[in-house]
């Protein structure tokens, strides 16, 4: 199989001038700013985790079914993020999600009771499954339309945003802000910039309708062989990324007795490398080619949870995480623009229907991380992760990337 033919050949550039070209192309950089703020207001929300779990008192297991609201917010939305992009355009439908998240994020961490945050989280759902259609559609409208290569750089900018997310979380604990205080700094922040950067997005062709003349309001296909393989792997991978962001903090603050900073810098360790990986992918993933990244990246993501918790330290965890963030880096991007070109399928189809079940993996998986490590421990929790993590590696072999 010749897997460097899944993906767009970019121009033979260095990786200094891969990057660069992305963040010069001003509509590029538009598009992977939609990116960063989504995973800057999760990444922010995510670092307080366990300060709203002690705050309402829940245990493991009242955490994890509480973080399904967001999975189920999710499941409602995306039937129909099709249709509303179809109406609004993505730029708008960016727009409006963007104000919707900006509104929910503040709702878990002002919460009074389990109900509350519950229902902050549900609203989290429905305007993360819009804006994560929406932004992953123009950066491939930008692709198609200017004839560049920014799928992975795009992803790069959403690590990117986590990573700041987490690490300013960090420095706010360590300095004593009220996390309320916090996310209504962060959200206001969002807010102006998403304004900013609607003219940028509304210059980005719109994809009413695919080459085919199907309308883009097609949310769902029934999955082939193929699509299906990449779904499941989809899925191990998103279910590592939900680790780091949701329970990282958790396992270095209540298992390992790690301080609330360090325990902060978990899933910043895992954003770091993460980043830097997104960001070279769009030059290095041609050479190395896809389908192998991928069975790589099974590997090290699951070597890396191993790692956290085999040498049980704040210091071997962290670095654990990282490269939990290695092994994950690329996975998104690759099978996001490999499910815009199976054969057979709609792009909008295709790209809809393995958005919703990798996000459901990415939102899912923390509450499944819960509901184990209230019956065993947190150190069977992750490890499940890890054996999910190692069969995507073995599905990757099976799967034909176009």
């Amino acid at each position: 199989m010749n897997t460097t033919a899944s993906l767009p050949k970019p121009p033979r550039n260095t990786l200094i001038q891969t990057i660069l070209s992305f963040f010069l192309n001003r509509r590029a950089l538009a598009v992977g700013l939609v990116f960063s703020s989504d995973s800057l207001l999760f990444g922010s929300w995510v670092s307080h985790i366990p300060y709203v779990k002690a705050k309402l008192m829940l245990s493991d297991a009242e955490l994890g079914l509480t973080l399904f609201a967001m999975p189920a917010g999710l499941l409602i939305m995306n039937p129909l993020t099709g249709f509303i992009i179809a109406k609004l355009g993505e730029a708008r439908s960016c727009f409006w999600a963007a104000i919707g998240l900006t509104v929910a994020v503040c709702i878990p961490i002002n919460a009074p009771n389990i109900y509350i945050m519950a229902a902050g989280l549900f609203l989290a759902g429905l305007s993360g499954a819009l804006i994560n259609v929406a932004m992953n559609t123009s950066a491939t409208n930008l692709e198609r339309s200017q004839g560049i290569v920014i799928m992975s750089s795009c992803h790069g900018m959403w690590s990117l945003g986590g990573l700041f997310g987490s690490g300013i979380t960090g420095a706010v604990i360590a300095l004593h802000v009220a996390p309320p205080v916090h996310m209504a700094v962060m959200a206001a922040l969002i807010l102006i910039l998403t304004f900013v950067l609607q003219p940028q997005l509304k210059q980005i062709p719109s994809s009413s309708r695919t080459e085919s003349g199907e309308k883009a309001g097609s949310s769902f296909v029934r999955p082939n062989r193929d699509l299906l393989l990449m779904i499941l792997i989809g899925l191990a991978l998103a279910m590592g990324e939900g680790l780091a962001f949701d329970w990282s903090a958790v396992y270095l603050r209540e298992t390992l007795g790690a301080s609330a900073q360090i325990a902060a810098l978990g899933f910043a360790s895992f954003s770091l490398t993460m980043t830097g990986f997104r960001f070279l992918g769009d030059a290095i993933l041609p050479k190395i080619g896809a389908t192998r990244w991928l069975q790589i990246g099974g590997v090290l993501g699951a070597l890396g949870i191993l790692v956290a918790i085999v040498l049980p330290f704040p210091s071997t965890a962290l670095a654990g995480f990282a490269l939990l963030g290695v092994g994950c880096s690329l996975g998104a991007p690759v099978l996001y623009s490999a499910s815009l070109r199976v054969p057979g399928i709609p792009p909008a189809a295709g790209l809809a229907t393995f958005a919703t079940f990798s996000f459901i993996g990415f939102l899912a998986g923390p509450p499944v991380i819960g509901f184990v490590s209230e019956g065993f421990g947190l150190y069977y929790g992750l490890g499940l992760v890890a054996i999910v993590l190692l069969l995507s590696a073995g599905l990757a072999r099976m799967v034909k990337l176009f």
